[in-house]
């Protein structure tokens, strides 16, 4: 398979990631019991995606090169469970070979959301119902980074080819089971048609990474049971969605629905617009939930809900597995709430047929609490508990979940409001708009009325000069290392005295793509990326993509797990624990201290195209599985980095429209995941997302960073950009930058991802920290205070542990006796020119040993937002692997490493991972200082 390494089991891996994909699968239909796929069955599969099946989206959340992937197919046929049609198989393969999956050309986000279908006509579909009792119909869809999804045709809805073959089928067939290879949602208005009415079954099967096909084929045969739950509500239409009319906005995306996302809205106000309400999921088996209870534990503030219920699988057939729901509903003040939300959850174990288990759900206090934004309460900017009735609710899904009895009375009944958090006035919005609340109307169902969302009134610059450090007084090297600090020897302050400006302006700097200070091909170097900085004992930290698996451009092969929506459609913190554990200790060997991922960024819209990296419209189920995977990673010593932090809720325009959002929703919605995962999954690292929210560029929100993130939730790890990021002014927001990492610094984000490679010591991208010290606009303290962040970070990596210093090791390449290499030289003045932007390979013979310094000179044609990315391998051992966004057709030198040659023969291969750069020579500079 080819990523085996020493401390982690293929097969193991291997397997996880196949039960992942298989329990991670929802079944919404299955009249009949058409499903499972029994021996008998022989089964006619349609839809090229049985062959070219997605195994993830597109962009750094799927960018992993495996070394095998499994198709729904070979699932099938491998399974042997099932007789497959194999006329119809065979006439796929040959079709598909001849119409070849369409890439939109290699470049980035340039790969089309669908590909082309096979078309089936009367005659196809007669032929296979004539052999096949039962057919099966796939549907593909991909999405990724930087291209939201459309409400069209190969997007959000089928095309129309699709349809013709769906028809045909239908028309032919009375048992029709239809598969959803896709990233998200799609349209599935389909199920309601005439024309349809043979679809006995249905399943989204999400994207299952590289056993993706096995894993589909595992719970469609019945060797596994479906027990995967939706962690959106899926809707009559998009139009549905309380956030369509303002999704996809150029400049602005307000978010006008406030609080009321997903089934929050759906649930309030319109039940009738639900097709699949959020949480539910069929199995193979029945199950039922009774002896429903919850205690109440303690008083006022220290109140805990305590739910207990007995869970059985009734069935007689199959064991399974349930996932008991538990939602809350408050009373409706002035402030408004939804009518329910997921307040707890818990999955049984795998239940025998009759088997019973008692199931129990702790319920802190807190999640039942509102944030008053508006001061309605008395309680202004604070989380509070208002005076009524809550009463709770249990079950399969939010639609049919049942009420529980509290004590044995109708809820818990709280006299008075009380505060059970006061916060801060924390990035509230700077322009009026008109936001949802829910009001009770006489006859007791909720009126669906707007009114004005509060607006900003702190003055910025008064609470970052009150919260200003104090300076470390500069003392230059006294001979400390970072090791001492560690080994209690000197304090972090005495070792950060010694750093001049300079040094922690190159610290702040990350460096990459596909630097050669760390692991080859990876996302980032950050740390001691400068001779003096390594010199004092920082370690260079490693960054790589991504939350699917690690993504190394240099070709070398990773593990591929399902994408984030389907591990949460598992509902299983366990084994997202488990698989996430075993990317940890494949980071741990590649040598790879942070892994940038998981993403948790809420399903506002069903358009928005990284949803896939994604959980769930819900924050309380996506905070608790990403605090699994944290808490997964970590037991080998390395570090998640959750994104994007925040409101990261459409592709298109993401670095620079701006989410105008109420500081409830925030609270609420946006920004609880990430407190979960920090308070609950123990996160060290995050990554602030693009856009500007309420007019202040993430990458410089200071109440994000520091008055939220460190000062109320007590986070002491480090914060970094997303890749070549924009700034604004920290104080007044405005127009924004990449070079104003002074701003960044100020708020408390401490790394600027990235910079060129070997540019951090010397400012390639020309930023403005050390100006802004001469100014004024940044003190040295701040700087300071972001250099102990990533300080006390690298000590606790595997960097810090390994030592050594990665800029200093001089790549050694032996020469090889290849006699055509003298007649086919290819170096003139010390130069290969290449031309190229295809693989290509050449000899040449090199007539002096010595170390020479390996520099390109390249160019793409796309836009800077593009990533390409070239692999040099010489006489079989890889030379350097190295990454250039589009320069939008401008030429541009990077010297790319120092390497020791011998005299004599070379062969030079150029690979092309990710196309679309252009090699127009490489140079092999022969060095004077040896």
């Amino acid at each position: 398979m080819g990523f085996k390494t020493s401390r982690v089991s293929e097969e193991k891996f291997s397997n996880l990631c196949r039960r992942a994909a298989a329990q991670g699968a929802v079944l919404l239909k299955n009249d009949n019991k058409v499903l499972p796929l029994l021996r008998e069955d022989n089964v006619a599969i349609f839809g090229r995606c049985q062959i070219d099946y997605y195994r993830s989206g597109t962009g750094s959340g799927g960018a992993v090169n495996t070394a095998y992937t499994t198709n729904l197919l070979e699932g099938l046929i491998n399974s042997n469970a099932v007789s497959v049609n194999e006329e119809l198989a065979a006439r796929y393969k040959k079709w598909v070979a001849e119409h070849p999956v369409d890439d939109g050309g290699g470049g980035w986000a340039c790969e089309p959301w669908y590909q082309a279908e096979m078309p089936i006509d009367s005659d196809i579909a007669d032929k296979a119902a004539a052999v096949s009792n039962k057919a099966l119909v796939v549907i593909g869809r991909t999405a990724g980074e930087d291209k939201d999804n459309a409400a069209e045709e190969g997007s959000y809805l089928m095309t129309a080819a699709e349809k013709e073959m769906l028809y045909q089928v239908c028309s032919k067939f009375e048992q029709v089971i239809v598969v959803l290879n896709v990233s998200g949602i799609i349209d599935m208005g389909f199920m309601q048609e005439e024309n349809c009415s043979a679809v006995k079954a249905v399943v989204y099967a999400w994207q299952g990474g590289m056993e993706g096909g096995n894993g589909i084929a595992d719970v469609l045969t019945g060797k596994e049971v479906f027990q995967g739950k939706l962690t959106d509500t899926i809707a009559c239409s998009i139009q549905a969605y309380p956030s369509d009319k303002n999704h996809g906005g150029t400049v602005k995306n307000i978010y006008q629905e406030d609080i009321y996302v997903g089934y929050r809205y759906f649930e309030t106000f319109h039940k009738e617009e639900v097709l699949f309400p959020f949480g539910f999921g069929m199995s193979y088996t029945e199950f039922e939930i009774s002896d429903s209870q919850i205690k109440q534990m303690g008083k006022g503030t220290e109140t805990e809900f305590v739910f207990t219920c007995n869970v059985k699988n009734i069935g007689t057939e199959y064991n399974g597995r349930e996932i008991v729901q538990i939602y809350a509903q408050g009373p409706q003040t002035g402030i408004g709430r939804p009518l329910r939300v997921l307040v707890g959850f818990a999955k049984t174990h795998h239940l025998k047929c009759l088997e019973e288990e008692k199931i129990q759900i702790h319920i802190p206090v807190c999640r039942l609490a509102v944030f008053d934004d508006s001061g309605e309460s008395g309680f202004a900017n604070s989380y509070i508990l208002e005076k009524g009735i809550y009463k709770f609710f249990a079950g399969e899904n939010v639609r049919d979940a049942q009420q529980v009895m509290v004590d044995g009375a109708d809820g818990c009944q709280f006299s008075e409001t009380m505060l059970l958090q006061e916060c801060e006035e924390a990035m509230a919005p700077s322009e009026s708009f008109e936001r949802m609340r829910a009001a009770l109307k006489p006859d007791g169902t909720m009126a669906l009325e707007y009114e004005t969302a509060p607006i900003k009134t702190v003055m910025l610059e008064k609470r970052i000069r009150e919260n200003l450090p104090q300076e470390i007084p500069y003392t230059g090297d006294r001979g400390f290392k970072l090791k001492d600090v560690a080994e209690g020897t000197c304090t972090m302050e005495d070792f950060i005295a010694q750093l001049s400006v300079e040094d922690m302006a190159a610290m702040v700097r990350g460096e990459g793509m596909c630097s050669i200070k760390v692991t080859p091909g990876t996302a980032a170097a950050f740390g001691g990326v400068s001779d003096n900085l390594l010199g004092f004992g920082i370690p260079v930290g490693c960054c790589a993509d991504g939350p699917s698996g690690i993504r190394m451009d240099n070709g070398t092969h990773a593990a591929q797990v399902p994408i984030g929506t389907l591990i949460a459609c598992t509902w299983d913190e366990a084994l997202a624990e488990e698989l996430f554990a075993m990317v940890g200790a494949e980071m741990a060997e590649n040598k790879i201290d942070t892994l940038l991922g998981p993403g948790i960024n809420i399903h506002r819209h069903p358009l928005n195209g990284r949803n896939f990296e994604y959980f769930s419209e819900d924050p309380l189920l996506t905070g608790k599985i990403a605090s699994a995977m944290i808490r997964g990673i970590s037991r080998n010593g390395v570090h998640a980095t959750i994104k994007h932090f925040a409101c990261n809720s459409q592709e298109q325009q993401r670095h620079m429209v701006n989410a105008v959002v109420s500081q409830r929703a925030l609270r609420e919605i946006y920004l609880k995941a990430f407190e979960i995962a920090v308070k609950e999954g123990g996160a060290r690292s995050i990554m602030t997302s693009y856009n500007p929210v309420n007019g202040y560029w993430a990458a410089s929100n200071y109440d994000l960073s520091t008055t939220i993130l460190r000062k109320e939730w007590g986070y002491t790890g480090i914060v970094m950009t997303d890749w070549w990021a924009d700034m604004n002014d920290v104080v007044n927001g405005g127009e924004s930058s990449k070079k104003r990492t002074a701003d960044m610094i100020r708020a408390q984000n401490d790394v600027y991802m990235v910079v060129n490679n070997n540019g951090a010591e010397i400012n390639a991208g020309g930023d403005d920290t050390v100006e802004a010290l001469s100014t004024g606009r940044l003190t040295a303290a701040e700087l300071q205070r972001s250099a102990v962040n990533i300080c006390r970070f690298l000590m606790a990596t595997p960097a810090f542990a390994r030592g050594g210093n990665g800029m200093t090791q001089i790549l050694e390449i032996k020469a090889m006796q290849e006699p055509q290499a003298e007649k086919e030289n290819a170096l003139h003045d010390n130069r290969i020119i290449w031309d190229t932007n295809e693989p290509s390979e050449k000899y040449f013979y090199l007539s002096e040993a010595g170390e020479y310094d390996v520099i390109v000179r390249i160019m793409s044609p796309q836009t800077d937002r593009a990533q390409t990315v070239c692999k040099a391998v010489a006489n079989g051992q890889e030379l350097s692997t190295f990454q250039t966004n589009g320069t939008e057709g401008k030429w541009i030198t990077q010297k790319l490493l120092r390497v020791r040659l011998e005299k004599g023969a070379y062969q030079i291969e150029l690979q092309f991972p990710k196309p679309g750069m252009h090699v127009d020579f490489m140079e092999f500079r022969l060095c004077n200082n040896q």
